[in-house]
């Protein structure tokens, strides 16, 4: 038999629904939710592989197996943070202190990271993948992309795969990240390698493909090679996603945007004609702000990008050259106080959009039928995620298991 578990004394609920409720956020005051798992459910779902099955104001909740009060507190939806690169091992602190002292980043400390995973046991990477998984629900978030990346061999590639699908189904693909050392001046060799072999080893492990287009970097991928990873990726039955426009324009939106990638992420350094190319297209651009923060780039207009039309999503980048964390609720802070955006519309980016960015129709909102992700905030509303920047507000609801 099914269990369900009714959620009170919410104070304000934020569905992502403006059916459900005020706004675009489709926001619920003093509100219960029921969420209803069936016995044995391994859909990839919350703990109890749950799904919403009423929403609406507490007085008019119907009964429930068991009930959980939040007592004043508010829920959102769980975070989607639709852009991570979580297995690896080393560290790259010196790297960083560099960065604060002046030195330009260019890509290339991600060789450092891809010696130090390379020779990483499995249960070394396993055990650090989950603590940065249960690091990241303590802060809220309830779904996450791992990208692969930091092996850059055909066995390795496949191994960072296999480890990030234990623990989510939105693998990437990523041996297109940098050209590895032993490869260097013969690009056209290790492009025909991630085409050909790493891509057959990896593929069935992964539901996405993702190239670094950075020309302007001397590790990563021009237009020409990124468009070769792509094309073998989608004919492989993969979805695609890009890094582009991180260190300076480039071809890598415009590719995104002519093949139909679901994301193309950084966006740090976008033309107009790329703004443009995405407000037309179906392409959500996921803004990472944890990246300018700790490479002293600078920041996304968010706000002339949504004035615009374009779809923004937010995500952490989580990685240790650029962006080492995992806290949504600090990319939320910094793309309110940095970027332009508000702190509705940086919610919905870390979540709706984070689900968007993955073409997902059952995270990042809590309609009927939608995964019983929930984060509770330890404030009355959604908007101390940014009011009260570095404080731990959010964590993602254990509901009972069936």
């Amino acid at each position: 038999m099914a269990t369900s578990t009714l959620v009170t004394g919410i104070a304000e609920l934020v569905t992502n629904d403006p059916a459900l409720g005020e706004g675009p956020l489709g926001i619920l005051h003093e509100a219960a939710i029921v969420a209803v798992a069936e016995p044995g459910a391994d859909d990839g779902a919350a703990p109890l592989g749950g799904r919403v099955a009423w929403v609406g104001p507490a007085s008019g909740a119907p009964a429930a197996d068991r009930a959980i009060d939040v007592a004043g507190r508010a829920v959102v939806p769980g975070f989607v943070d639709s852009h991570t690169h979580l297995v690896f091992a080393g560290d790259r602190s010196a790297e960083f202190a560099a960065r604060m002292a002046g030195e330009r980043y260019d890509g290339g400390g991600i060789a450092s990271t891809v010696g130090a995973t390379r020779a990483a046991s499995d249960d070394e990477l396993r055990a650090r993948l989950a603590g940065f998984v249960a690091e990241a629900r303590a802060q809220g978030t309830t779904t996450l992309e791992v990208k692969s990346g930091y092996a850059l061999d055909v066995d390795g590639e496949a191994r960072l795969l296999r480890l990030a699908r234990e623990v989510t189904d939105e693998t990437t693909f990523l041996g297109a990240h940098v050209v590895p050392a032993e490869y260097v001046g013969r690009t056209d060799e290790y492009v025909a390698l991630v085409t050909g072999d790493m891509l057959a080893a990896c593929a069935p492990h992964a539901r996405w493909i993702d190239v670094f287009c950075e020309p302007a970097s001397p590790h990563a991928f021009d237009g020409d090679a990124a468009r070769e990873v792509l094309l073998a990726g989608r004919g492989a039955g993969l979805g695609l996603r890009v890094h582009a426009g991180q260190l300076a324009p480039g071809p890598g939106v415009g590719l995104a945007v002519e093949l139909g990638a679901a994301s193309v992420d950084h966006g740090t350094y976008l033309t107009p004609s790329d703004v443009a190319a995405l407000a037309s297209s179906e392409t959500v651009l996921t803004l990472l702000p944890g990246v300018e923060f700790s490479t002293r780039s600078p920041y996304p207009d968010a706000r002339a990008l949504l004035d615009a039309g374009v779809a923004v999503a937010l995500a952490s980048d989580c990685n240790p050259g650029t962006s080492f964390t995992s806290s949504m609720p600090l990319v939320v802070a910094l793309a309110v106080r940095e970027m332009g955006m508000t702190p509705a519309e940086a919610l919905w980016a870390a979540t709706a959009g984070g689900a968007r960015a993955l073409r997902r129709d059952d995270v990042g909102h809590l309609g009927v039928g939608a995964r019983a992700d929930l984060a509770v905030l330890e404030a009355p509303s959604y908007v101390h995620l940014a009011y009260r920047p570095g404080v731990p507000l959010a964590t993602a609801l254990d509901l009972p298991g069936a």
